[in-house]
């Protein structure tokens, strides 16, 4: 079969690639046609448009790029007639998304949603978008499945993918091994994890490095994103002692003792490798105006979202200053409180499910045109 999918950021990337595996397993003959990024493509996907020239951040931000972003639409809607894919599988990224679900139904084309939107934290009446034009929606997050069954539109909870890439070679070196490979000190190491996109990247190393002098016994570590070219960090970087490493975020995250976290899928990522965290967000004034105004939801992190409480402490816009984050970091790095943290990840991997979410989605899109093979006999 032939498969469209759209993914608009680097975490899409990842499950997207883990579920075109997967797909590629029960259907020898899958084609793939992606707007996505590097792991899509080395799954066989002929990539259309890269997730980096995707990205805009924030609602002025978004207004300043409506041009480009109308006619990426615009490109998208005539890249898949002349594709004609049997499947659109889209992934979150829902702005886009919404809109290429519409004109993807009115063209009877068969659309899936993998990894719902937040339509949970703002814009619940999305969902009417989605019950009319989407065929089949694969949630994974425990509560998602509930939210959508308030609107009379079953789902599927599959659990979270996170599990999976968790689980299967995540670590690829031993802590001395990772060192040497990346010229490191062989001391404590915290992990700076500033985000995939250029505009939060500057906003929050901005204040992550400066709080580097107060901890001297540590070394700080940043996880590089694999769209973000290396020079980039240097230019931020430039005179203090921070390290920036790509394509080696579990491994820093194994062997570090915390980290300083963007909001995102990282600070789920960082809880299931059991690392203690503070969680960061700082983006335009004005954007963060509208959000606050607009968004309904009490917490910003993924980690204090699924557990409906605070795990992780999380510091945002006016928040996130050097003192404040200086000494959340000293809190996490005291025992006690690391174990308190520690001790409530447990309860979020049980509450995100079992794994194999990617096997359990490809095996209900299969099984879905199997059946509509039928009835359409």
């Amino acid at each position: 079969m032939k498969y469209y999918i759209i993914a608009g950021e680097a975490s899409g990337d990842l499950h997207a690639s883990n579920l075109m595996k997967e797909l590629k397993i029960l259907d020898a003959e899958a084609a793939f046609r992606c707007w996505g990024g590097d792991l899509m493509a080395e799954q066989g996907a002929d990539l259309v448009r890269h997730y980096r020239d995707l990205a805009f951040m924030g609602f002025f931000e978004v207004l300043a790029h409506l041009n480009t972003i109308a006619q990426n639409i615009r490109f998208c809607k005539k890249d898949i007639l002349a594709y004609n894919p049997d499947v659109l599988i889209l992934i979150d990224y829902p702005g886009f998304n919404l809109r290429i679900s519409r004109f993807a139904h009115e063209h009877g084309i068969r659309v899936f949603y993998y990894i719902s939107p937040q339509l949970w934290a703002w814009r619940s009446s999305r969902v009417k978008t989605i019950k009319k034009n989407v065929d089949r929606m694969f949630v994974i997050l425990p509560f998602e499945k509930d939210f959508y069954a308030q609107y009379g539109y079953p789902v599927d909870f599959i659990g979270h993918p996170l599990l999976d890439v968790l689980n299967v070679d995540t670590i690829h070196s031993d802590r001395n091994s990772f060192l040497e490979r990346n010229h490191l000190p062989d001391k404590p190491m915290i992990a700076l994890l500033p985000g995939s996109r250029r505009q939060e990247i500057q906003l929050m190393l901005k204040v992550m490095l400066k709080v580097v002098p107060d901890f001297r016994d540590y070394r700080f570590v940043i996880a590089g994103a694999p769209s973000i070219s290396p020079n980039f960090y240097t230019g931020i970087t430039a005179g203090t002692s921070v390290t920036v490493i790509t394509g080696q975020t579990y491994d820093l995250l194994r062997y570090s003792e915390a980290a300083l976290v963007t909001s995102g899928t990282a600070t789920l990522e960082t809880a299931l490798m059991g690392i203690p965290q503070v969680v960061c967000y700082k983006g335009n004034a004005l954007s963060y105006r509208v959000a606050r105004f607009v968004i309904r939801v009490k917490y910003i992190s993924l980690v204090n979202l699924i557990m409906d409480k605070q795990i992780v402490r999380e510091l945002i816009q006016e928040d996130l200053t050097v003192p404040n984050l200086r000494n959340e970091l000293k809190k996490i790095l005291d025992s006690r409180e690391r174990k308190e943290i520690i001790q409530s990840y447990a309860g979020l991997r049980e509450k995100l499910g079992s794994n194999g979410a990617s096997a359990k989605a490809e095996g209900l899109m299969i099984q879905f045109f199997k059946k509509n093979e039928v009835i359409n006999e």
